[in-house]
């Protein structure tokens, strides 16, 4: 039965939707002797090239799919290439069985804590997608302490260059010195959000830990670990976008 092709390959593991729209936006996409276009559907017995290299996956295997919880250390980029030769989270962690890892979304060079990987690229899509409102729960620490009016104004919501963002919780949970923490939750994943909220308030972010993405906890993981999600994690978390897992 023919598809999407943006929907095919994702479920193939070949990449996240989002990232191969994007692909298919700049021409990097060429079905048969054709550029790729949005809304083009496949059968499964197309030859479909990337930058001029076939990409060899198979489009008819039933596929068991793979998801991993990792704890990303800072200084580490979140992509399949970096420009600047930066070291990148797809050099540390193990590969799939087959397929190969599509982030669920990203964590900046300097921001640590849960990263989700999997090769199930609807799983990733949903997740991702700001329709599903997944909450993501992080550990902030800033120089000083937030004001009454400052944590009103991220609750309220703050105007960014990328428009309107607000935070859903912001709760103290300790510090020492000059120092303070603060649990905070939020329901997308704009690029920096948090560092660029707080920032807006004047208030630079020193540490940003991701501590939980839906149902998934970073919990006692050590730094640069990966480990393979639960069957009960992962029921929990398909549940959080309207999917079953039984069906994948």
């Amino acid at each position: 039965m023919a598809d999407r092709i943006q929907k095919v390959l994702a479920n193939a593991g070949v990449a996240s939707r989002r990232e191969i729209e994007r692909w298919i936006q700049q021409g990097r996409l060429v079905i048969g002797s054709k550029p790729a276009r949005l809304g083009d559907q496949l059968c499964g017995d197309e030859r479909i090239f990337l930058d001029g290299r076939l990409l060899r996956v198979d489009l008819h295997a039933e596929r068991l799919s793979e998801t991993i919880a990792y704890y990303k250390p800072a200084g580490k980029v979140t992509s399949r290439k970096d420009p600047e030769g930066r070291p990148t989270v797809f050099e540390e962690v193990k590969a799939p069985r087959r397929g190969r890892w599509v982030s669920v979304g990203r964590l900046d060079i300097n921001t640590l804590g849960l990263l989700l990987l999997t090769t199930d690229g609807e799983l990733a899509h949903r997740l991702m997608h700001p329709s599903y409102e997944v909450p993501r729960q992080y550990s902030v620490r800033i120089l000083g302490r937030l004001s009454r009016r400052q944590m009103a104004v991220l609750l309220g919501g703050i105007e960014l260059d990328d428009g309107l963002a607000r935070i859903d919780t912001v709760t103290p949970s300790g510090g020492s010195g000059a120092n303070a923490w603060y649990s905070v939750t939020l329901h997308e994943g704009r690029n920096r959000e948090v560092r660029r909220m707080f920032e807006a308030l004047g208030v630079p972010v020193s540490r940003l830990l991701r501590t939980r993405f839906g149902p998934i906890e970073l919990a006692d993981m050590r730094r640069g670990t990966q480990r393979v999600l639960e069957a009960q994690e992962l029921k929990l978390l398909y549940a959080e976008v309207g999917l079953s897992l039984d069906q994948r």
